[in-house]
């Protein structure tokens, strides 16, 4: 990863073909970013790429509150460019609420996965018992093909952007049944640690997002669950093939001023450079 980053910076910062067309500021004029933490290593490359800061620097100055947690900061001025996934709607009904009119563009797909022990023997599922799984209907691992052992099902919290996509892409209306707060880790990277290791058993199953397991937090003792058949990739997100995709988005205030970094920035991430960005960090990039 270190090594796509270093040559894309290298790139935009001698003119090459990738990113010729990033805009440049100084890091002094650089917007503030904010939004999803899958999205954090796009937002850390995107300062690196217009402004020339170092790896170091660009960790230290970008951090990320949270998918819908950033849409209030964006609509209370205190953010300006958002990369993000879709929000729970009380941040849309927030914004109507203030007045603040929001541009959102669609830059990149990313999916919904589901995640248990390396040693569940149960490789795939079918769509119709994920459903099952997470409504209640279906309580024990026999069930799915299985060892005869109770369904550990994590989830998250109601606000994040994995719980959104969750309930919009797999659930699609259907009521979750409810979990105890303990089965409700409230960061991605401690229900991947949770199911990893509750109980040195291969009982649990939690969800995330793809990027996420894959590219920023890998964990020893996890598999990915294919889903009816057809394992997660960036190829078959790309396709269409994996079942459980959502866009992620640019996102800015309508009101925001033709010239404004926030701007620029956030009409670059649709050019075929800002894509060739996404591709490098191992994003899949909007059609």
């Amino acid at each position: 990863m270190k090594r796509f980053l270093a040559l894309l910076l290298a790139l935009c910062l001698l003119g090459g073909f990738a990113l010729g067309e990033c805009p440049r500021f100084s890091p002094e004029e650089y917007p503030h970013v904010d939004g999803s933490t899958s999205m954090l290593p796009l937002s850390r490359a995107l300062m690196m790429a217009s402004t020339g800061v170092s790896a170091q620097e660009a960790e230290l100055r970008i951090s990320h509150s949270k998918t819908t947690l950033s849409f209030y900061a964006l609509v209370s001025g205190e953010a300006d460019l958002l990369l993000v996934a879709r929000p729970a709607q009380e941040a849309f009904d927030y914004a109507e609420d203030m007045g603040v009119e929001l541009e959102m563009r669609p830059i990149g797909v990313d999916a919904l996965v589901f995640l248990t022990s390396d040693k569940n023997p149960v490789d795939s599922l079918t769509q119709q018992q994920a459903v099952g799984i997470y409504t209640g209907a279906i309580t024990n691992w026999k069930e799915v093909g299985g060892a005869d052992a109770e369904i550990v099902a994590y989830q998250r919290n109601e606000t994040s952007g994995s719980q959104v996509m969750m309930e919009n892409v797999v659930m699609d209306g259907q009521p979750m049944m409810d979990a105890p707060v303990e089965y409700r880790p409230s960061e991605m990277g401690a229900l991947v640690d949770e199911v990893a290791s509750y109980r040195n058993s291969a009982d649990a199953i939690g969800y995330s997002v793809y990027y996420y397991v894959t590219e920023m937090y890998l964990r020893e003792g996890v598999k990915l669950l294919a889903i009816d058949g057809v394992a997660p990739s960036n190829e078959t997100i790309a396709s269409g093939e994996y079942p459980y995709t959502q866009y992620s988005y640019a996102v800015i205030r309508k009101d925001e001023r033709e010239d404004s970094p926030a701007r620029q920035l956030f009409d670059f991430l649709t050019t075929p450079e800002g894509k060739a960005l996404m591709a490098a960090q191992g994003y899949v990039p909007a059609a």
